[in-house]
C-alpha cells in the first residue's frame, strides 16, 4: 500500500539520465532500472506519467548556439525525445508495465498524437503515458512540457530526476562549495536564477501551484522514496 499522499504524479526524465555512464545514446541497464523504479511507484497505487528529454541524442539549444536556426534545431530535439520515449516504452513493456507514447508532433505510424482527453483516459486505465515531442513548439524546453502536461493531467506533483540530488546554489559538479537546498520557493528559484528548470517552467508551476521535487534519478528506488518524503531531494513550492 502507498505511504504517499500523492495519487497521480509526473516524472520528468532528462535525456542525459538515459545515457548512464555513456557519452551518447542509451544505456540498457539504466533504462531497466528506471522502468523498475516506475513499477515500484505503480505498485504503491500511484498513477504515473512521464516526460522525456532528448539531450542524449540532440540538444537544440546547443545546435542553435553553433549557428543553426533555433526553430529547426528545436524540432530536431523534439524528434530525439520520441526516440527516447519509444526506447523507454519497450523496456517498460518488457517489465510488464502497460504504456502509451503520445507525441505533441503527429507521427501516427510510430505513436499516438497527444490529445488531452485521450491521455487522461489511458491513465484512468492505469497505463503509464509517456509524453514525447516536448510542447510541440520551438523555443520551449521539455521542462516546460513537463509542467504543462502535469497540470493538464491534474497531477499532484512533478518530480524531476536529475544527475544530482536536488537544487544547489550553483553547479555542484563545478563548485564543491555549492549549497543544497531542502526547500526553496518558486520566487527564490527565479530571483536567484537557480539552474534547475527554465524560467518559463518555474513561472507556469508557480501560477498553477504545482509542487516540484528534484532528486537524483541515478539512485535505485529513489523515485518511490521521494514520494514517501524520504531520501535526499529538494522541494520547490509556493511562498
Amino acid at each position: 500500500m502507498s505511504q504517499s499522499k500523492y495519487k497521480c504524479v509526473l516524472l520528468k526524465v532528462s535525456g542525459e539520465a538515459l545515457m548512464g555512464d555513456k557519452n551518447f545514446g542509451h544505456d540498457h541497464a539504466t533504462l531497466k532500472r528506471i522502468a523498475q523504479d516506475i513499477k515500484e511507484v505503480l505498485d504503491m497505487g500511484i498513477k504515473v506519467c512521464v516526460v522525456v528529454g532528448g539531450g542524449n541524442i540532440f540538444r537544440g539549444i546547443e545546435a542553435s548556439a553553433l549557428g543553426m536556426e533555433r526553430a529547426a534545431a528545436d524540432y530536431m530535439g523534439m524528434l530525439a525525445t520520441v526516440i527516447n520515449a519509444l526506447a523507454l516504452q519497450n523496456i517498460m513493456e518488457n517489465a510488464g508495465i502497460y504504456t502509451r507514447v503520445l507525441s505533441a508532433i503527429p507521427m501516427m505510424s510510430v505513436c499516438e498524437s497527444y490529445i488531452r482527453r485521450k491521455a487522461k483516459r489511458h491513465m484512468e486505465k492505469n497505463r503509464v503515458v509517456i509524453f514525447a515531442g516536448g510542447t510541440g513548439n520551438p523555443f520551449f524546453t521539455t521542462d516546460s512540457a513537463a509542467v504543462l502536461r502535469a497540470i493538464e493531467m491534474n497531477c499532484d506533483l512533478l518530480l524531476k530526476g536529475t544527475q544530482v540530488d536536488g537544487v544547489y546554489s550553483s553547479d555542484p559538479v563545478k563548485n564543491n562549495e555549492a549549497t543544497r537546498y531542502e526547500r526553496v520557493t518558486y520566487t527564490e528559484v527565479l530571483r536567484n536564477n537557480l539552474n534547475v528548470m527554465d524560467m518559463a517552467a518555474i513561472a507556469l508551476a508557480r501560477e498553477n501551484k504545482l509542487p516540484i521535487k528534484v532528486f537524483s534519478i541515478k539512485e535505485k528506488g529513489q523515485f518511490a522514496k521521494v514520494l514517501r518524503s524520504e531520501g535526499n531531494y529538494t522541494k520547490i513550492h509556493g511562498e
